[in-house]
């Protein structure tokens, strides 16, 4: 049964950082592009970054880059964005998916058949 599982989220000031993990089960991570994605109130769903298992390669959002840093340990089954200088802007609730047998990331959620069940973010003074 394929099952991620995120941690990490939770309530910041600005400027402030968080470590977002995803906990992969159920399929082989070093096989798989994972990305991370996230949604504010009101607001559209938006792919924030991924990591390619094929060449390393990853995606980040503009408004991001220089910022966050996604990673991954194949060994423990667990992709990592780190969240450096955290604007009130980044708060929503964060989602980590799979393309599982997939080894290139997309930005697009609908690439992603599996997804976890998302952890806050919020970013206040």
């Amino acid at each position: 049964q394929v099952q991620l599982v995120e941690s990490g989220g939770g309530l910041v000031q600005p400027g402030g950082s968080l470590r977002l993990s995803c906990a992969a089960s159920g399929f082989t991570l070093v096989y798989s592009a994972i990305g991370w994605f996230r949604q504010a109130p009101g607001k559209e769903r938006e792919g924030v970054s991924c990591s390619s298992s094929s060449d390393g390669s990853t995606y980040y959002l503009d408004s991001v880059k220089g910022r966050f840093t996604i990673s991954r340990d194949n060994r423990k089954k667990a992709v990592y964005l780190q969240m450096n200088s955290l604007k009130p802007e980044d708060t929503a609730v964060y989602y980590c998916a799979a393309r599982i047998a997939h080894s290139r990331c997309s930005r697009y959620g609908y690439d992603y058949p599996s997804w976890g069940q998302g952890t806050q973010v919020t970013v206040s003074s």
